[in-house]
């Protein structure tokens, strides 16, 4: 199998304050499978590193021959491995997508013949923590590709390609930036499925946060569909009001804000992620936060069904929500979740006074 390559610099910007960062992009003829293969790859920060990267173009033109072979690349799913190159001499994750070409009456010889995205950048474990965001990503190019010669290559697609880091992962950095201290409102609406408004700022800003409480939320975890339902209507009930942030302002006024310690206690380390502009990070505390969230109601459940028969149970109910510093999130979660057992409605009844009096006995 004979591989030809043409080799392009560009450069695309960083969201930190580090130089700009090269984009390699090589493009492959004759591969098995496909009639040609485009290869976009983000993996160094340096131009030294970028020309030593070159040299181990041959090898990453191999791997992707041989994954494809394998038909280990189905169209439209991307896949995720650690990829071992000689030069720079350390292993780096490697996100590969088939984006397949449609069939057209014009050319019906295209079955075969498709694009491989392919990013590298980070570790394996990091940039599976953001495969969704890729895989949503590299759709956006399917209707720049379906044109056989890409005559919008250098104005559409080389473009869109650079910015997939800074587009794809970057976003959750870019919030906690925003709000810094106030993080922990956005986190307790995430829980509590409130709506978050941003105005007087750009769309991206707007797509950011909107992006962040989307990966913070538990919607589509709960073990019961009609939870998330049950809950909106719930809180449409309670007449809660949206959670605003105004960016007229530097930093940006919040109003309507809302948190408890449960939240609090995840500021500092969202903000030491932010400072060390480590983005895999970020997204990989945010998911602690949310698994911490959903044992912390996945324990409530099972002190309610206890409650039902034990009063020790029920004071025990009370200790964890008080302990737990998110009593009225799981709640409010655990309302919505049983609102068709009138027995674990009373016991939530009961919990709720509870958390009431607490809070106006340190009040």
């Amino acid at each position: 199998m004979t591989l030809t390559a043409k080799t392009f610099l560009d450069t695309t910007r960083k969201s930190s304050s580090t130089a700009t960062t090269p984009f390699i992009f090589i493009k492959a003829q004759d591969l098995k499978l496909l009639g040609k293969m485009w290869l976009g790859a983000r993996d160094v920060q340096t131009p030294q590193q970028f020309w030593r990267t070159l040299e181990a173009e041959p090898e990453l033109r191999t791997y992707i021959s041989r994954r494809l072979s394998k038909g280990a690349l189905l169209g439209g799913m991307g896949n995720i491995a650690t990829v071992e190159l000689s030069i720079p001499e350390k292993a780096v994750g490697c996100y590969c997508c088939l984006l397949e070409q449609e069939k057209s009456p014009e050319q019906p010889d295209t079955d075969g013949n498709g694009y491989v995205i392919c990013f590298m950048g980070g570790s394996e474990k990091g940039l599976n923590l953001f495969r969704l965001e890729l895989d949503k990503y590299v759709q956006g190019l399917q209707s720049s590709l379906q044109s056989p010669k890409l005559e919008n290559f250098d104005m559409e697609v080389r473009p869109y390609l650079s910015r997939w880091y800074e587009e794809s992962v970057m976003h959750i950095h870019r919030v906690v930036q925003l709000v810094q201290n106030n993080i922990s409102f956005l986190l307790h609406a995430a829980l509590s499925h409130i709506l978050v408004e941003v105005i007087n700022s750009d769309d991206r800003t707007k797509a950011d946060v909107s992006r962040f409480i989307k990966a913070a939320s538990l919607q589509g975890l709960s073990q019961q569909d009609t939870t998330t339902a049950s809950l909106c209507k719930a809180m449409s009930e309670d007449t809660q009001t949206d959670l605003i942030i105004d960016c007229s302002t530097s930093p940006p006024t919040l109003t309507n804000t809302v948190s408890n310690r449960f939240c609090d206690d995840w500021i500092q380390a969202f903000l030491n992620a932010a400072e060390r502009c480590n983005p895999f990070l970020l997204r990989q505390i945010l998911e602690n936060f949310k698994l911490k969230a959903i044992q912390d109601m996945n324990s409530l459940k099972r002190f309610v069904r206890q409650a039902e028969m034990s009063h020790y149970a029920l004071f025990r109910c009370c200790q964890f929500l008080q302990g737990c510093g998110n009593g009225d999130v799981l709640l409010q979660n655990a309302r919505a979740e049983h609102s068709d057992l009138p027995e674990a409605c009373s016991i939530i009844a009961v919990l709720e006074e509870f958390l009431r009096e607490q809070s106006q006995a340190q009040a």
